[in-house]
């Protein structure tokens, strides 16, 4: 899928009042603009920056000048004190989420330096360079009473935290845009029972604004009826470089796994997909057998090239790893496997797909005698998550709705299974127990997606973005 930059708009709010009356101002805040654009810009990321409004009549041009623009999410520079009637327009003519920067160029005011100036309207003039904080309570009331959605970044131009905050938010904006643009496949059907898992498809293109595309078994077969060898010497070969692929697996089964890997890349390439959930069984011995025992090494390549595949038609699974995906942190295929009280830690793992990304050293291909609750045999994954901070993400969907359900862990060292699974273990303040009750009582799908850092903050930044809650463990 094309990669497209953020587009992100950055206007400065003033007052025409002041310019005549303190000399050096306005460019000075200008500087100040410009240089939190400057800073702003990154490569995924084009900022447009509109200067300074300072009266309702040059706010509505801004407004209408950025709307052509097509920007997804509007900074306002409260560059010194600004009217409310300023802002307002702006807002609600843009129509996309505000973030207000109160933003002073420093942490504290030189008092001495303004008070020894000798001049009270000089004196004024250095203050109402730091006067950002008088306009965010008026700006926030008239949002309130509005109903206009914002949020607020305070602080001084050089503080860390500032473009933590900014740089989260241009992030959560790439994400919620990638979500927006992805088309979803969906492939096969729901595992009969999980009730969990069933979801409203048409709730997640409308939250997410995802295409969903249904795709077919025996599309997927064909593209295998037609896989040559050199296809799969290629494979093959690409199996080698990303697999630590045990000794025991045998050449009938790698053969099988490579041409239905082949045969995977080319129904999502056909269709353009960015994400995939899957699952089918039919009647016994039927002739896509062949291809659903044989998934499970393509499907994490796939993942791997973050083009996440969700098992057990987990769309609302699929939908939590693509947003891993697009915060690049991983987000690989997981349930909870069972808890050690001794050491206070829950494990958690699937028999695939992986995410290479996230994998403490290399992904083992290993043979699996037999798939435990769906029909056959063949190769699986084995892998652990790094060790360090983690991200557990579900995308829930309740009797109001969908929101988002996340917890920050620790990947930690210790014994795991060696079943043939993605299996490993997690560390939470809360400990394993009260994790366990009120992640369950929150009322997700039994799957997660994991992510390696601690993403929380975009998680929260991309709820604002979407309108949905989000519940944090």
């Amino acid at each position: 899928m094309e990669k497209r930059k953020t587009k992100v708009g950055l206007v400065g709010l003033g007052l025409d009042t002041y310019w005549p009356q303190f000399e050096g101002l306005y460019a000075r805040l200008c500087g100040y603009q410009d240089w939190i654009a400057s800073k702003m810009s990154r490569p995924d990321t084009e900022v447009i920056n509109a200067g300074i409004a300072d009266n309702p009549v040059k706010a509505v041009d801004v407004a209408e000048d950025l709307k052509k623009e097509d920007i997804s999410i509007l900074f306002v520079f409260i560059s010194t004190y600004a009217l409310s009637s300023t802002v307002l327009p702006l807002a609600q003519r843009v129509k996309v989420p505000v973030i207000l920067l109160n933003i002073q160029p420093a942490a504290a005011i030189d008092y001495d330096y303004i008070n020894n100036l000798g001049d009270r309207g000089k004196m004024t003039g250095e203050w109402l360079a730091h006067c950002q904080a008088c306009s965010v309570p008026e700006f926030a009331s008239v949002f309130n009473r509005s109903g206009i959605p914002y949020e607020i970044v305070s602080g001084y131009l050089q503080e860390e935290y500032v473009w933590k905050q900014i740089n989260n938010w241009i992030d959560a904006v790439r994400v919620v845009n990638g979500m927006k643009n992805n088309r979803m496949g969906i492939l096969g059907h729901y595992y009969c029972g999980m009730l969990d898992v069933y979801t409203d498809l048409t709730q997640q293109s409308s939250v997410f604004g995802t295409h969903v595309e249904i795709v077919e078994m025996c599309e997927l077969k064909a593209y295998r009826d037609n896989v040559t060898e050199e296809d799969v010497k290629d494979k093959l070969d690409e199996f080698n470089a990303c697999f630590d692929i045990d000794g025991q697996c045998e050449p009938y089964e790698l053969d099988r796994a490579a041409r239905t890997s082949i045969a995977l890349d080319r129904l999502i390439d056909a269709h353009d997909l960015g994400s995939m959930a899957y699952y089918y069984e039919g009647y016994a011995g039927n002739e896509y057998e062949n291809i659903v025992t044989s998934v499970i090494a393509g499907n994490t390549l796939l993942t791997g090239r973050n083009i996440p595949i969700a098992g057990e038609c987990e769309v609302k699974n699929v939908q939590a790893m693509k947003i891993m995906s697009l915060l690049g942190a991983g987000g690989s295929f997981s349930e909870f496997y069972a808890l050690d009280f001794n050491d206070d830690i829950v494990m958690l793992g699937h028999d695939g797909p992986a995410h290479f990304a996230i994998s403490e050293g290399k992904v083992r291909l290993v043979p699996l005698p037999v798939y435990h609750g769906k029909p056959g045999k063949g190769l699986s994954i084995q892998m652990t998550v790094k060790h360090g901070p983690v991200t557990l993400l579900s995308v829930c969907e309740g009797k109001d709705g969908i929101f988002l359900l996340a917890a920050e862990g620790e990947s930690v060292e210790g014994p795991t299974l060696k079943i043939g699974n993605t299996n490993s273990r997690y560390r939470f303040t809360c400990g394993a127990r009260a994790f366990i009750d009120n992640w369950s009582k929150a009322g997700p799908s039994h799957h997660c997606a994991i992510g390696i850092g601690h993403q929380i903050d975009k998680l929260e930044k991309i709820a604002f973005l979407l309108g949905i809650p989000i519940v944090k463990v």
